[in-house]
Formats: C-alpha cells, sequence, structure tokens
C-alpha cells in the first residue's frame, strides 16, 4: 500500500519533470483552455509510459518545488473528463494528500495515471487541439506526433517502480497518522477512527449536531490515515456518516436558498467499500434534485443579480446589504441555471475575477462551492 506523501516526495526529490511525471502549481478545468491541456499532458504521459503508471503531482511552484497545497479537489468523474475527450483513455485517479504544513483546506493534488496500453489520442476538438491529435513526452514537455506506436520505456519502468517502492506505508507512518489527526489537527473537534478488514484505518473529525434524531457533521475532515489521502473536506457543507464492517458512507448535504441558506439539499453519497484481499473501491451517486422556482420571480432574481455583477465591474461602493447579497450570488446564479436560465452559469464563470478579490473571502468559498455542485452535475449528466 502507497502512502501518498511520501509518494509525492519522492517524485520531487527524484528530478524535475520528466517523461512520467508532471507538476502544476493549480488545474484550472472551469475553461476549455485549462481542459484541454490537462487532457492533453494525460494523453502525452499515457503514451509515454504504456507499462507503468505516471504522476501529476498539483500544488507545487515549478522553479524551486516548494509545496504551496492547492484547494480539496473532491470530483471523483474527472475520468469523465478525460473519457469525453480521449480514445483508449488511461485511468485516471486523482487524490488529495494533506501535508502538515499547510491549512486544513489545502493539499496536494496527486493524478494518477494508469495507462491503457494503446495509442490515446483527441477524438473531438477542444481548443486549439484538433481531432486525431496524438500527444508525448519529450523530457518536461508534452509535443505532438503525427503518429505513434506505444512501446515500452524500460528506464521509466525502473525509475517509477524504485520510487513507488520507496513510498510503502509502514505501521510507525499509519500510527503517527491516527495520533496526529485525532490529537493535534482535530483535538477541538469530535475525532473518531474505525479500521476496516484489519488493514484500512478511516479517520474523520468534524462538529456534532443531532437533528430529529439523526447525527450530522459541519466542517468535515475525512482521511483514510494508510495512504495519506483526504477523502472529503468542506468547510461549509453538512455530511452524514453511516460504516459497517466493509463500507464506510458519506452523505453530503447543501445549503440553498434565495437570498438565504435555510434548505438543506442531499448531494452526493460517496461510499468506500473495503476487500478482505487489500484493496477497496470508492462509489459515488449524486442525489441532488435542484430546486425549483416562479418563473416569473426568477427574471426578477436574475436581473438583481446581472445589476450587482455591472456594480462590480464598474467599481460601485456596494452597501451593506448588496455585500451580503454578494455572498449568495454565486448559489443564486446556479439556481438560475437550474431553472432554465442559459446564461446563468456562463456569467458567474465571468465573474471569476472579482469574487476572487473581493475583500470578503466568503464571497469566493461561495463561488467555488457553486461551481463544484455544477460539475459534479455536469460530469453525471455524462455518465448517464
Amino acid at each position: 500500500m502507497l502512502n501518498k506523501r511520501l509518494l509525492i516526495k519522492n517524485l520531487l526529490a527524484h528530478n524535475d519533470e520528466s517523461s512520467f511525471y508532471d507538476k502544476k502549481r493549480q488545474l484550472n478545468l472551469h475553461t476549455k483552455e485549462g481542459k484541454a491541456k490537462f487532457v492533453k499532458h494525460i494523453c502525452a504521459l499515457s503514451n509515454s509510459n504504456p507499462t507503468n503508471n505516471s504522476y501529476i503531482v498539483v500544488g507545487v511552484e515549478d522553479g524551486d518545488n516548494e509545496i504551496t497545497g492547492t484547494d480539496f479537489y473532491d470530483d471523483s468523474r474527472i475520468q469523465n473528463l478525460v473519457n469525453a475527450f480521449l480514445v483508449h483513455p488511461p485511468r485516471i485517479q486523482y487524490e488529495n494528500v494533506p501535508f502538515p504544513h499547510l491549512g486544513k483546506d489545502r493539499v496536494v493534488g496527486l493524478v494518477t495515471i494508469s495507462p491503457s496500453g494503446h495509442t490515446s489520442y483527441f477524438k473531438k476538438n477542444v481548443y486549439t487541439i484538433t481531432a486525431g491529435a496524438i500527444f508525448i513526452r519529450r523530457g518536461s514537455n508534452s509535443i505532438p506526433v503525427d503518429g505513434y506506436d506505444v512501446t515500452p520505456n524500460p528506464a521509466n519502468e525502473l525509475a517509477v517502480g524504485d520510487i513507488e517502492n520507496g513510498s510503502r506505508n509502514s505501521i510507525e507512518h499509519t500510527l503517527e497518522g491516527v495520533i496526529d489527526f485525532i490529537n493535534n489537527r482535530h483535538k477541538d473537534m469530535t475525532a473518531r477512527y474505525k479500521v476496516f478488514k484489519e488493514l484500512f484505518i478511516v479517520c474523520w473529525a468534524g462538529h456534532k449536531k443531532t437533528v430529529k434524531g439523526r447525527t450530522y457533521f459541519s466542517r468535515v475532515d475525512i482521511e483514510l490515515i494508510n495512504e495519506q489521502v483526504k477523502l472529503f473536506y468542506s468547510a461549509l457543507d453538512e455530511v452524514s456518516i453511516d460504516f459497517n464492517d466493509d463500507t464506510f458512507s458519506i452523505t453530503e448535504y447543501v445549503a440553498l436558498g434565495l437570498n438565504d441558506k435555510t434548505s438543506y439539499y442531499p448531494l452526493e453519497q460517496v461510499s468506500i467499500r473495503f476487500q478482505e484481499n487489500g484493496n477497496y473501491k470508492i462509489e459515488s451517486q449524486l442525489l441532488f434534485e435542484p430546486p425549483q422556482y416562479n418563473r416569473k420571480m426568477m427574471h426578477h432574481i436574475y436581473n438583481a443579480q446581472l445589476a450587482l455583477i455591472s456594480k462590480l465591474h464598474k467599481g460601485t461602493q456596494l452597501t451593506e446589504r448588496e455585500q451580503k447579497e454578494l455572498q449568495n450570488l454565486p448559489s443564486t446564479l446556479m439556481i438560475c441555471h437550474l431553472n432554465g436560465f442559459t446564461y446563468a452559469k456562463q456569467k458567474l464563470a465571468d465573474t471569476k475575477p472579482l469574487l476572487k478579490a473581493f475583500k470578503d473571502p466568503a464571497v469566493y468559498v461561495s463561488f467555488k462551492e457553486a461551481m463544484r455542485i455544477l460539475r459534479k452535475m455536469k460530469y453525471n449528466r455524462a455518465t448517464n
């Protein structure tokens, strides 16, 4: 079993970016350009490593390898994004790996690319990349080629094998991880752990409350300690947790409403099923059914949001009431989009720089939360 924190350290210590790993300060999957660049690197790494894993590390400075971290990214459907653009797509796994010096809301992203054994190429146009394009790694660069048949790379097989073997977990790492999680990082919260199949240890912590006989947690942090992987983190949403001897399940709820957030809607259930053979499988099911409102009322609300955005663009001083409305703007535009206002989603995406620069950081947190929900819904439709 690989300790993913050790794996990242060993990748960074091995050498600079190579034909089997890449590093990024952050991913931008909100734009066509960002999606195209990400899938291009996936294509190139897969083609250049047909018999071994390859990796992308996210949250690292390019020049000096400083680990600055990135936002927790919980989109288990990133595989669907790759499948949508590539023929013979590799298998993708995105994991959030905590580091002690980073804040609770910051992690290092680890993308593991397991090759298909066939040449991957683009099935359709995206941004400046045309259908049929093939990419490979040449040193630290992903470059296009006219034609390519995948061939084993013994040097990469050996290098990656050595790195992975040097990143195996130990009892010491596991025990230290549990103690650190409960006694240090979450000593101010209700924290618990459970052992599955005499091998896997899941730790979770959050502020606990009981509503109508059911227990919920807010500000939740959940980690699979053996692999040093953060399974779930949210500063906003509330979750319920259920488990038995084989399965650990998380049901996430989002607070939504027009001009307030007083109603809770189930968003997604994620279940981790542990097996006797030392493997586990993560399954997710989108549960979200967006609220529907009167069309005439929504027109007034939508126009009010556009007026607020216009004030931001002009740099107009906002009143105290408008500043409060701005915190709800992302979720309100999301509701408008889900109620049939075609351009509301794009309006929200275009407003990102203004919301990120606003003096109240809660405004940008609200933006990221709305985009996360919309992304989940988009990839879920692609699956069905």
